[in-house]
């Protein structure tokens, strides 16, 4: 019940944050401005403040999320992936964490930890949260499947059908759909 009640309360938060990261797959920065970010993470009153409250209360899982957010905003992904990794210790089944774990991983250019999550994103997403989820899932899939692609035909095949399955417009995934069929 009181996992429940966590979940309910994330609800807003994840809406927000799905807003958030289809804008912020489309961003690329250069080393310099990421560099730049995560030295300014060390003095960001936002994050300051967000620490300070969970140290006060380490499972109040709505500032987590913030907080995880917040290092993502500033390109800090090891932080970002500690803090997502917490929540899913005290939420394990909430789906949006492991998509984000994905997203950060994919980020900093750890794209195996990266497929991993995105797996784990797939299968945590419930039945009832499939349509809120699109997406996302389109996306999940369309990683893993592009990461295969040259390992497993296969499987690659698989996952872009799903991909497209989700969101049949993606320009990406049409041409990966294409070049996995030749």
């Amino acid at each position: 019940m009181k996992t429940e009640v966590k979940i309910k309360s994330l609800l807003l938060g994840v809406s927000l944050l799905t807003a958030g990261f289809a804008t912020a797959q489309t961003t690329q920065n250069t080393d310099t401005l990421q560099t730049t970010t995560q030295i300014q993470t060390t003095t960001n009153p936002e994050i300051d403040a967000l620490k300070q409250k969970i140290a006060a209360k380490p499972d109040d899982t709505q500032s987590l999320v913030a907080l995880a957010t917040a290092y993502q905003n500033a390109n800090d992904w090891s932080s970002a992936i500690s803090t997502w990794n917490k929540i899913t210790t005290i939420i394990p089944d909430w789906a949006p964490a492991y998509y984000s774990i994905g997203y950060a991983n994919q980020s900093a250019k750890n794209n195996e930890a990266a497929k991993t999550a995105y797996e784990q994103y797939i299968a945590k997403v419930k039945p009832e949260e499939v349509d809120a989820s699109k997406q996302n899932l389109a996306y999940a899939y369309f990683f893993i499947a592009f990461l295969d692609k040259d390992t497993n035909p296969e499987k690659a095949k698989q996952y872009i059908a799903k991909s497209l399955q989700y969101d049949g417009t993606n320009q990406d995934a049409l041409n990966l759909s294409k070049s996995l069929m030749n």
